[in-house]
């Protein structure tokens, strides 16, 4: 995307060109207050100084008695408006941000009030999330782990070809990207021979997962068609499933993940939209058998978004990328996800967050975790220099990219970003009697 599409300057290799414009939730030194805003080049366009220029059917500020949906602290408001209004904001959006568009282009005042720095703002989390759901999507990752752990003839449990396995994790501790997480500590079975000890996590891995968001919601009891799934997905982001593996398997048996997993959960600040992803259509991963009529659908909605995980510890003099793959591996797609998520009447929430589980490819180099790189702790993983790596070390900084790019346009997602930090002296861990 050239600069000269609009009159922000947009570099060559920028994630956020005019056809991006992805949303996020940011404040800055001069103003605290928390506010929407759209990404375009290194700028950020403050949507609540810009209200008055939506004036469409559908986002003029007549039609909110209560505020506007864009001088909200939050993106939730927004997105239940549904598709018909993101449309409408993104055609005002991309006309305010053209060069052919004096609007903002030609008012100094209103330039000066409406961006902001990039580089100069905090993000935050885009949304009020009420509910976290994270599925186990890709047949890659699901059969490397379960040949680890099962071997090959039982890797893949009996219902995985069936239906989209998920579970249903912690909202409170997603955080954006940035945040630090501390290793932490609980009860592990190093020993099988002896009982479980509670002790700081020796075996911290990260995922490599993508996430989206819900706009409008759901009634409880009213499964979504899937014909009507598309109108319910906002959009996507980059998103970093911490995973605590030696706390996951002692407590795995017999209802599934919980405090391995509710140690942290990073997100990106842009939520790009899922028109802003459509020229990045393609084919949707070959099923083994034909899901059930509840899950069908023909049209693709599968997406060619390219991702890289860069792992800098304190023992390496530069970052490493450590696993390259895609997002179109994914084996069941965004609209199964959501439908099987309400068959059974369950309600979704604007803001609602849905992962798509470790995003493996089929090649050693798209292994989206240490646990399938490391083979679950059997071998080294070469991180470059002579650094190795099994599972996660303190203060290993991690850093997830991802991007769509053809012949005319690139869309990124901008960066996922986590520290690990050491294990809390947790005061509890002994006998105080």
């Amino acid at each position: 995307m050239s600069s000269g599409e609009s009159f922000v300057e947009v570099g060559r290799e920028s994630d956020f060109p005019l056809a991006n414009l992805p949303y996020g939730v940011f404040n800055t030194p001069e103003n605290r207050k928390q506010r929407i805003g759209v990404a375009i080049g290194s700028l950020i366009l403050d949507l609540s100084a810009v209200v008055d220029l939506f004036d469409g059917p559908l986002l003029h500020k007549d039609n909110f008695r209560d505020g506007h949906p864009f001088s909200q602290p939050t993106l939730n408001q927004f997105m239940s408006l549904g598709c018909d209004a993101w449309k409408e904001a993104r055609s005002t959006l991309q006309k305010l941000l053209s060069t052919s568009e004096p609007t903002l282009r030609d008012n100094e005042s209103l330039r000066k009030k409406a961006f902001a720095q990039q580089s100069q703002a905090t993000m935050h989390l885009p949304a009020h999330i009420g509910d976290y759901t994270d599925f186990y999507s890709s047949k890659f990752h699901a059969s490397n782990v379960g040949t680890m752990v099962h071997g090959k003839e039982k890797a893949l449990s009996p219902s995985w070809l069936y239906l989209p396995t998920a579970y249903h994790s912690r909202a409170s501790s997603v955080v954006i990207s940035g945040t630090s997480i501390h290793r932490p500590n609980g009860q592990t079975k190093p020993d099988p021979n002896q009982p479980p000890v509670f002790e700081p996590c020796k075996k911290m891995d990260f995922e490599l997962e993508m996430a989206f968001f819900i706009g409008p919601g759901s009634e409880l009891g009213k499964p979504v068609s899937i014909n009507d799934t598309s109108k319910h997905i906002f959009g996507m982001v980059l998103m970093n499933d911490w995973s605590a593996r030696d706390i996951q398997a002692w407590e795995m048996a017999p209802l599934g993940p919980f405090l391995s997993k509710s140690v942290g959960t990073s997100i990106s600040p842009w939520i790009v939209t899922m028109e802003a992803l459509a020229p990045f259509l393609t084919d949707n991963f070959k099923q083994d058998l034909e899901p059930f009529p509840y899950l069908r659908h023909s049209d693709r909605y599968n997406f060619d978004i390219n991702l890289q995980l860069e792992l800098k510890g304190d023992d390496m003099p530069d970052s490493a990328v450590i696993v390259e793959t895609n997002f179109k591996h994914v084996y069941w797609t965004m609209k199964q996800q959501l439908a099987h998520h309400t068959s059974n009447g369950c309600n979704l929430r604007p803001g609602d967050l849905m992962g798509s589980g470790t995003l493996s490819g089929p090649t050693d180099e798209s292994r989206a975790c240490l646990s399938e790189q490391s083979e679950m702790g059997k071998k080294d993983v070469d991180c470059g220099n002579g650094t190795k790596r099994v599972y996660l070390q303190d203060n290993d900084q991690l850093t997830i990219k991802g991007y769509c790019q053809n012949d005319k346009i690139r869309i990124g997602f901008g960066e996922c970003t986590g520290k690990l930090l050491p294990a809390i002296s947790y005061p509890f861990a002994k006998d105080s009697t």
